[in-house]
């Protein structure tokens, strides 16, 4: 059984919407500011794969492969991937929307399991997407990397 609950942030970007999608659905966007080795092939169908070497506070070093359901440059990237118990697959929408400030980044998160491991997951999935798309607001405005 899938759980409710949802990932739902929203937060507005000042550039455009190519550079907000490219920073986030391209391998060369997401290796400049956050993964390590990121493949990602940019056509529904095709996979992906996150890489992190020494990443954060913790020095996290893995992988999370998944792959591409939706891929409409500057407007539209869907992907499956792996919850952080890494028993299934979670689906990640994001949308990018022009507006005169730049562009508001909408990223939602759903397809938890009803299970204690599936809220830990939703909640460090929560936490992890904050953190996650204000280091690229940071990026892409101030050209701050972690």
């Amino acid at each position: 059984m899938i759980r409710e609950e949802k990932v739902n942030f929203r937060t507005l970007i000042r550039v455009s919407p190519d550079r907000a999608f490219n920073a986030l659905a391209t391998a060369r966007g997401l290796n400049e500011w956050f993964t390590t080795g990121a493949e990602l092939e940019e056509r529904p169908g095709g996979s992906i794969q996150f890489r992190w070497k020494d990443w954060g506070l913790d020095k996290y070093t893995g992988e999370n492969p998944g792959d591409v359901v939706e891929y409409d440059p500057p407007k539209r990237f869907v992907f499956h991937w792996r919850a952080d118990s890494g028993t299934y697959f979670t689906t990640v929408e994001v949308d990018f929307k022009q507006v005169d400030e730049g562009t508001i980044v909408h990223l939602i998160e759903y397809g938890y399991e009803n299970t204690p491991a599936g809220m830990v997951d939703l909640l460090n999935r929560v936490s992890g997407w904050a953190q996650v798309l204000t280091l690229m607001k940071f990026y892409l405005e101030h050209g701050a990397r972690y």
